[in-house]
């Protein structure tokens, strides 16, 4: 089993997407068991679950990692990554579907779509990755397949259309009818072996008759043949290979998504495996990748092709404890095999393949060799981080890195002892090589050590990993919001001169800067206007340099500083006593002193709020949101009785909401966030955030 490995067009790179407790792990389990990796179905509640293997995770019922799974159904070979719904591990789902050739979309059929859902959904547009989409749980009490199907036309898109329908309503739903091949297959009960093929019921004919005729209608747009095959023949002239055929071109267009239903523990999951074989595509389907040759910066083309050159992407990085670093990498062109070298062309640099396994979540099995579109995992690479490319030594190539976003929640840390101090620093350093959203840094005036994530529960499973697998005790400070700071006059002119004559070789630097506001986003942008050689070239870099050092320390509170245009475009030096050191110092005295002229203000992280609360909750919640500053965007109808509120709230205001909210919904009501934007921070609330740090 080892080294089997079907041909690239029976390969499904899969994803598996949703909000969180939609059921994407236990759908993950119930494909794992319809096809023969385990022996039961883990149940996520029990702990017992295959992608869920972190201790954390099987004691919160949540996915924290994104987990790699390799499975066989009817000749084709899917490399499933089950991914975390909790919007503060959104990184993990980012970078999945970054390697990902398509994805199923799993919704919770008694919610519909949820916040969460139009995330990932988002995510997966932002990739072009095709999907199909799952409606799980319709068979609980509560659970609706047609009512979250409105939902996904109301809110994510209006081509969404089902292949099955299920029989049944709620507790007594005993199988699906396939619009495709005009046929019901049922089951007494979800966990039985197989489905049984039965007559379709009487009283769905024509409601399987509409949905059939919407179903091709549609698919047959997306592709210009079958469009002119369909106006000759009808409906009724089209074979089911037909039918596959058109629905398949309308998948992969990434403008059609195909619908099942049912309970993800179930037998039912075969014909979602079904719909992942026939409609999802292959390496080959997604066609050539693109990237940069390092040296000439010309774009080259990788097909997926054993016979290319190799060209991967190292996607994440994972500390085991019993083989050390792991990098799970994909494959788009060429192949490689254990114990070969390739180049490492983000970095320059050459890295031994020591082992190649193929990953079963945490176990894992040795492979001599893996090729063009598969997924497996690296032992033991030195330099490699996530987003890097890995390719031929003779033949090299940058591939599109992975862009994460900057992490808006920090909180001090320190060590409980002596011993702990060593080996917090390794524990720190190993947790931020695998999480590209976990930054730490050390501030210079107290020293004490930061760590910044995307949230306060992402924060609190690292410091616990910490204690877990590094056994490194800590106590850790409040939660801290990320300020940035920032200009709001343009043109503002000013000079930046230093001058030290001290007997013998002195200093001699002088700029003009010009600075302005730049796109919001855009980040530091520095402009060298210098005509007729007034500051020499090679002390250019030197004023960039040193004004790059002054934007770290603001001049409100002493935040970063972002989204600024620097220009010089005059200046003068001096025989003999100028040096790039002076023109860095000149660049930082002439920023500070301009940023001060230049309306500088504070900004601050809004969180875009989404809570889901019971009907009589509602006056409550929304009084909550408006005493923290928040602005109410929308308030919808989910189900009978249950609202979404959805509002904009600086992230200083959220520190503890979800307890907060807990309690007043008697723990009904729950909340998602993700950092939206930057925001002026009003006057009173920055100027004492700036006397607290000028303490």
């Amino acid at each position: 089993m080892a080294d089997k490995k079907a041909p690239m067009d029976k390969i499904r790179n899969l994803g598996i997407i949703a909000h969180i407790d939609a059921g994407k792990t236990t759908t993950t389990e119930g494909i794992l068991y319809r096809t023969g990796l385990n022996h039961k179905i883990g149940a996520v509640h029990n702990g017992e679950t295959t992608t869920d293997w972190m201790a954390q995770e099987r004691e919160r019922g949540i996915t924290i990692v994104a987990a790699s799974v390799t499975c066989y159904w009817k000749g084709h070979q899917i490399n499933i990554i089950d991914t975390p719904g909790h919007i503060d591990f959104t990184v993990e789902v980012e970078r999945s579907l970054r390697v990902l050739d398509g994805a199923c979309v799993v919704f919770d059929g008694k919610m519909g779509v949820e916040s969460q859902s139009e995330t990932v959904w988002r995510q997966a547009d932002k990739y072009g990755v095709p999907r199909v989409c799952f409606i799980n749980k319709i068979n609980q009490t509560g659970g609706d397949f047609y009512k979250s199907l409105d939902t996904i036309h109301a809110r994510l898109s209006k081509r969404a259309f089902p292949i099955h329908l299920p029989i049944g309503f709620e507790q007594s739903i005993n199988g699906i009818v396939d619009l495709i091949e005009m046929k019901a297959f049922t089951y007494k009960d979800f966990t039985d072996k197989e489905l049984v093929e039965a007559p379709i019921p009487e009283d769905m004919m024509e409601q399987v008759k509409r949905y059939r005729s919407l179903l091709i209608e549609n698919a047959v747009a997306e592709d210009e043949a079958m469009l002119e095959k369909f106006f000759e023949v009808g409906e009724e002239g089209l074979t089911e290979a037909d039918v596959k055929q058109a629905i398949r071109s309308a998948v992969l267009s990434g403008n059609f998504f195909a619908v099942s239903g049912g309970d993800g523990r179930g037998v039912i999951v075969e014909k979602v495996l079904d719909m992942v074989n026939d409609y999802l595509p292959s390496p080959i389907d997604r066609g050539s990748t693109w990237g940069i040759q390092p040296k000439t910066g010309e774009e080259i083309e990788r097909k997926p092709d054993e016979n290319q050159p190799f060209s991967a992407l190292a996607f994440k990085i994972t500390t085991d404890p019993f083989v050390g670093k792991l990098a799970y990498f994909r494959v788009y062109s060429g192949k490689i095999t254990a114990g070969s070298y390739v180049m490492n062309s983000s970095k320059g640099d050459r890295e031994r393949i020591g082992r190649i396994v193929r990953l079963q979540a945490d176990k894992r099995e040795d492979v001599t060799e893996v090729g063009a579109g598969d997924i497996a995992a690296i032992v033991g690479l030195k330099g490699t981080t996530t987003g890097n490319t890995l390719c031929d030594v003779n033949d090299q190539i940058v591939l599109e890195s992975i862009t994460f976003p900057e992490p808006p929640v920090s909180i001090a840390i320190e060590p409980k002892t002596k011993v702990d101090q060593e080996k917090m620093g390794v524990a720190l350093q190993r947790l931020a090589e695998e999480d590209p959203t976990f930054r730490v840094r050390v501030d210079d005036e107290t020293a004490q050590t930061i760590i910044m994530g995307m949230g306060e529960l992402h924060l609190e499973i690292l410091v616990d990993r910490m204690k877990r697998e590094f056994n490194v005790e800590a106590n850790i400070g409040q939660p801290q919001v990320a300020y940035r700071e920032t200009i709001r006059k343009d043109n503002v002119e000013v000079q930046g001169k230093f001058v030290r004559q001290s007997g013998g070789r002195g200093q001699y630097g002088d700029v003009w800067l010009r600075l302005s506001q730049n796109e919001v986003g855009k980040g530091y942008e520095f402009i060298n206007s210098i005509r007729g050689g007034v500051v020499p070239t090679e002390y250019i870099p030197a004023v960039r340099k040193g004004i790059e050092e002054a934007m770290k320390n603001g001049v409100v509170a002493g935040y970063p500083m972002v989204d600024i245009k620097a220009e010089l475009y005059d200046g003068s030096y001096h025989e003999v006593d100028s040096n790039e050191m002076a023109f860095g110092i000149a660049g930082s005295l002439g920023f500070q002193e301009g940023a001060k002229r230049a309306s500088p203000t504070l900004l601050e992280p809004i969180m875009k709020v989404v809570a889901v609360t019971p009907e009589e909750f509602m006056g409550d919640v929304i009084g909550s949101l408006n005493s923290k500053r928040g602005r109410i965007e929308s308030m919808e109808d989910l189900s009978s009785g249950i609202k979404e509120i959805t509002a904009f709230v600086p992230l200083g205001e959220m520190f503890g909401y979800t307890t907060d909210l807990r309690s007043m919904t008697q723990g009904r009501a729950s909340s998602s966030m993700e950092l939206d934007h930057y925001a002026d921070v009003p006057n009173h609330i920055a100027e004492a955030i700036a006397a607290k740090n000028t303490k």
